[in-house]
């Protein structure tokens, strides 16, 4: 009978063991799992920052003026050409 209790605390003892272990692991790969996320946050956030820098670029005043000037003739109007309006 006392050999019944041994073998099952024993049993028992393993089984706890491996549940550590299989826990563990499982721990380890979600932490991976999570460093790769925070890789890739990084990565899209100076993506993000890099498209916003290009953004700027592309929208700034003195481009648009130039594409105007170049491609739409547009020039700036000569004072008697300006014309106010009151309300």
């Amino acid at each position: 009978m006392m050999w019944i209790m041994v073998a099952i605390l024993v049993l028992a003892t393993m089984g706890s063991a491996v549940g550590v272990i299989y826990s563990k692991h499982q721990t380890r790969k979600m932490f991976v799992s999570l460093q790769k996320l925070h890789k890739q946050i990084d990565e899209l956030n100076i993506e993000w920052g890099q498209l916003q820098l290009e953004q700027s670029a592309w929208s700034s005043h003195g481009r648009i003026e130039k594409i105007a000037r170049k491609k739409l003739q547009m020039t700036l109007p000569k004072a008697n050409e300006i014309i106010y309006i009151k309300q």
